[in-house]
């Protein structure tokens, strides 16, 4: 596949770029000539544990002055023929991934350490990845062509499998934040993914559920939930031989759709060749859906759920959730006291009634 073999460059400050290009199709990247500061000798942010809860909460100041909504020829993620203009030295690409000029979490690599568990705060390591899925600053991803689209997944893979492999990485979490209204500052096709140096907090809850559902039933809770989902069918979306698009029973959030695999996997890197085009051809179709909901594009969350195979994430299961704050045409759902506060989530509209909308189209 195309993506394990990635076109490496460097940028200006010593970050690494990573390539990815559609058979056929050669990337070509320039030198970066733009006057950037040497990237930090180590991370210049930290993480620290909320004694309440027992959450890690990463502080990274150093975001404050991250790039905020420029004007289109200035955008920092469309390619740079000369390499004095954006983060992407190069006339052009399909798909590219480097480090983020200003992440959360750094410096990741062979002298990491592991985070002690007993810690109240500690640097902040980790990686942070900014993943461009085309060129085209106007572009969305559904409406990349599908075998763009499989090449988007293909990365989302081999760099979930590249972060797992790195010392002070204990989750790796893909994600793409789409539409002003979720707090998207670069208006350019793109996602992120991140490697923490702990399990997040919403992983935490999940994988506590599902170890305690396999210790009572003897079966993997998500499995599960998919098969019920599936039995009851009213708020199944659409489906192949592979993966399984749905409105969860309990939806949080106005538009929300899980996507499972039929089998249970772990993460992106125990999926065959055919489950990735599976994969690829569903999501499409469900961004689609999303795209034609109201007059103007649906701003979302994707997220992508990915665990370890071993250990305390065994019971994890891949998937995806997607999930939007729209409530209507013209209204968005803000989450106030009860979310924001208490984490408690009410919903403005049944998961039936949103999965019938969303069949519809």
């Amino acid at each position: 596949m195309t993506t394990q073999h990635p076109v490496r460059s460097e940028l200006a400050d010593g970050r690494e770029i990573l390539f990815f290009s559609l058979p056929g199709n050669t990337a070509q990247p320039v030198p970066d000539v733009r006057p950037l500061a040497p990237r930090p000798a180590s991370t210049q942010s930290e993480v620290r544990r909320d004694r309440q809860t027992g959450d890690w909460v990463a502080i990274a100041a150093l975001r404050q002055d991250r790039t905020y909504k420029p004007p289109a020829d200035q955008c920092p993620l469309c390619p740079s023929s000369a390499g004095d203009r954006s983060e992407v030295p190069a006339q052009d690409y399909d798909v590219v991934v480097f480090e983020n000029r200003f992440p959360s979490l750094s410096h990741a690599g062979e002298s990491a350490e592991d985070l002690d568990p007993a810690a109240l705060s500690a640097p902040g390591v980790g990686r942070c990845e900014v993943i461009c899925f085309s060129s085209n600053h106007t572009a969305s991803f559904a409406e990349l062509e599908p075998a763009h689209a499989r090449l988007v997944v293909d990365v989302w893979r081999a760099r979930t499998g590249a972060l797992l492999a790195l010392p002070g990485v204990e989750q790796v979490f893909c994600f793409e934040n789409r539409g002003e209204e979720i707090g998207v500052t670069l208006s350019h096709p793109h996602g992120q993914i991140y490697g923490y140096p702990y399990l997040t907090p919403r992983t935490t809850s999940m994988l506590r559920q599902a170890q305690e559902f396999y210790d009572n039933e003897g079966r993997n809770l998500f499995a599960d939930i998919l098969s019920h989902e599936i039995v009851d069918g009213r708020r199944i979306l659409v489906s192949n031989e592979h993966f399984t698009a749905f409105v969860p029973f309990a939806a949080r959030w106005p538009v929300e759709v899980h996507i499972y695999p039929n089998r249970h996997v772990h993460n992106l890197t125990e999926l065959t060749e055919d489950e990735l085009d599976g994969l690829s051809s569903i999501y499409l179709d469900v961004l689609g859906r999303f795209d034609r909901l109201y007059p103007t594009p649906l701003p979302y969350i994707s997220a992508l759920h990915q665990y370890r195979p071993d250990g305390a994430q065994a019971q994890g299961y891949f998937h995806i959730e997607l999930m939007s704050v729209r409530r209507s045409e013209t209204k968005l759902k803000y989450l106030a006291g009860s979310e924001s506060a208490m984490d408690a989530f009410v919903t403005d509209v049944t998961p039936e009634q949103i999965a019938d909308r969303l069949k519809a189209l």
